[in-house]
Parts: C-alpha cells; sequence; structure tokens
C-alpha cells in the first residue's frame, strides 16, 4: 500500500482529539500487514492511552504484529508520562518496521525514540508527509520549540472596516457576522487551551468567553487588566472555574485569581506565565487595543479575520497588520481570510 495514503489516514484519525489531547500532540496510529489495516487507533485525549497502544490493543491477531509495518504521524515516545513509553510496547510486539511522519519536538523524545527503535534492529522510515504532519500539530511544535503558546488573532470587521459601533449598549454584543459564522468561532473556541480579550472587552460587552454555540470544552479566559478593574460580577465569573487574570505588578492589593506581570514587557511575560502552566495555545479575541498590541509586538502565528455584509459607519476601527497576503475563503454571507506570520516572535 502507498506509505502517504497510509499516513494520510493516521493524520485523519488524528484529528478526531482536536481540541482533547493540549498539552499532548494530535497522533494517530495505523497497523498494516500484507497491504491490509489490520489495527488502528488514536490518541483520544490527554490522559488516555498513545495512538500506537490503541492500535496494537485493535489488532486481534497478535501473531501478526512480528510481520507488520506500524505507521504513525509522530515519533514514538521513549519516556514515561502519563502513560508507558510506546516504542517499549513496539519492541516487546516485534513490531519489525515503523513508518514516522516527523520527529517529536519535545526534548524528552526528539530523536530519542527513533534511536532506542533502531538499537533493537526495528527497520525505519521517516518524513512521510512530515510537513502535513508537522501543520497538524502546529501548536505542539510551537509550545516546544519557541518556548510559548501558538497564537492565533481572530476579529470581526464589518464591510466598511469597524470592528464595533461608538454606540453600542454597554453588556450586548454586536453581531457583525451571520450565525454561521458565529457557530464556527465558538468551533474554534473548542479547539483552543485559552482565549484573551482586554478588560475594557470585559466591561463594556460582559462576554461570556464560552463555545455555548458548539460542543466540547470552552478555553480558559485570559484578560489583560493593568489596572485591575475587572468587575466581579462579570459573567466569565460565573461560567468558568478557572480564568487566568493579568495585572501590573505594581498593584498592591488584588483577588486571589490575579498574576502579577510587568506591562513593561507584557506580552512576554503572559505568554511566559501561560507556557510554564502547559498552556500551547491562545486565541485572541479583542478588544482592537489588545490585538493591534499583539501585531505590533509581531507575536503571533496565524490570523483569522472575518468580515461581514453590515455597514457600521461610525465605530472603532479595526486592528491593522500590513505587508502580509491572506488567503480568502466564503462562509455563507461572510468572507473568512487567514494569513500566517512565518517571522513570529520567540520569547
Amino acid at each position: 500500500m502507498n506509505q502517504k495514503l497510509l499516513m494520510s489516514r493516521c493524520l485523519l484519525l488524528a484529528k478526531k482529539g482536536k481540541g482533547k489531547t493540549s498539552p499532548n500532540p494530535m497522533v494517530g496510529c495505523v497497523i498494516v500487514f500484507n497491504n491490509r489495516i489490520i489495527g488502528e487507533g488514536y490518541h483520544k485525549g490527554f490522559g488516555y492511552s498513545h495512538a500506537e497502544v490503541e492500535a496494537i490493543k485493535n489488532v486481534k491477531d497478535k501473531k501478526l504484529l512480528k510481520k507488520s509495518t506500524l505507521y504513525v504521524n509522530l515519533e514514538p515516545c521513549n519516556h514515561y508520562g502519563k502513560t508507558p513509553p510506546c516504542t517499549d510496547l513496539i519492541i516487546e510486539e516485534n513490531i519489525p518496521n515503523v513508518v514516522i511522519g516527523s520527529i517529536d519536538p519535545n526534548s524528552k523524545v526528539s530523536g530519542k525514540g527513533i534511536e532506542k527503535l533502531k538499537k533493537n534492529k526495528i527497520n525505519i522510515t521517516l518524513g512521510v508527509l512530515e510537513k502535513e504532519c508537522m501543520e497538524l500539530n502546529k501548536r505542539f511544535f510551537c509550545y516546544h520549540l519557541k518556548k510559548r503558546p501558538y497564537i492565533i488573532l481572530k476579529w470581526a470587521e464589518s464591510a466598511d472596516g469597524y470592528i464595533s459601533p461608538h454606540n453600542q449598549i454597554k453588556g450586548s454584543i454586536f453581531w457583525i457576522t451571520s450565525k454561521q459564522t458565529n457557530i464556527i468561532s465558538h468551533k474554534w473556541r473548542s479547539e483552543e487551551d485559552t482565549i484573551a480579550v482586554g478588560i475594557n472587552t470585559i466591561n463594556n460587552d460582559d462576554p461570556e468567553l464560552t463555545n455555548r454555540f458548539w460542543t466540547g470544552k470552552s478555553p480558559y479566559p485570559v484578560v489583560i487588566d493593568p489596572k485591575n478593574k475587572l468587575n466581579l460580577n462579570s459573567k466569565l465569573l460565573k461560567r468558568h472555574k478557572k480564568i487566568y487574570h493579568f495585572i501590573d505588578k505594581k498593584i498592591v492589593e488584588s483577588n486571589h485569581r490575579s498574576i502579577k506581570i510587568d506591562f513593561n514587557n507584557s506580552i512576554k511575560e503572559l505568554l511566559s506565565n501561560l507556557y510554564k502552566d502547559n498552556i500551547s495555545s491562545i486565541l485572541i479575541e479583542g478588544g482592537r487595543i489588545t490585538i493591534q498590541k499583539f501585531i505590533d509586538s509581531n507575536f503571533w502565528d496565524e490570523a483569522r479575520l472575518l468580515v461581514g455584509e453590515k455597514k457600521i459607519e461610525n465605530g472603532i476601527k479595526s486592528p491593522s497588520i500590513r505587508g502580509i497576503s491572506w488567503i480568502e475563503k466564503k462562509i455563507n454571507v461572510d468572507k473568512l481570510y487567514i494569513s500566517r506570520n512565518h517571522l513570529s516572535n520567540n520569547l
């Protein structure tokens, strides 16, 4: 069977764990004997069995493993974490061939799993659909290589370039895009660890910051609040068991949820704190000042701009990114523009 086709199957399986595996990667595994898939599995969520374990478990006739090839989109682990090393199980089952999409960027693994398998005379094929494998786990790679969460900027703007009207009623939300697009936005939330907004967005709009239009977990809110002005009756405090509330380190008193940072170096400190807490992705949703600060500091990896049909005519101008190219897509009556930043800052 075609190696790329089988690796594509691994990636398809791996995607089933999207939004559930962090801080672990999404991994799928396929086991083949005589050009026939005899077992497959994927990592269902953090703390659950790894993909290789699931695939081996699903092989009915274990005797066939000694003559089979195992395909996996990420290097098998060789260290103890929530589960035992996958390399040990592969060696124990005498699987002679292993095809790997990409090397694991985690320093605890990074080549060591491959080395261990080779020492046990297992044939290794590396780099099949490597680019696609790395793209699937872009959050995981960013976390380990850049030592910070993967940063996604997301905002909606009107057809005439405004992010919200000046006369917006306090505590209300002005929907720029359609209901279908709003559902997709909430799906995006379910795929990330955290969602960040500035204090003006919290106090003016009083958002829930949940993915109530979609299934799955909601991201942890990150509130950027230099002067500690967070309203303790805010909806997000009622909807979430945990939030990250960043205030200026100069403030003497603060509530028990607060994290004090130096706002002269706020983005780096904020990202460093999230990295230390095993947060591998952050969705920056607003408002304009917060998004623009990440843009100006060149701390962003991906931008998602939604443009609706409505015109506001007099409002708050949307954030501005210059010198980049956009990929345009259509969502119902709205437009989605996506861009990637390949020169984003590290910590």
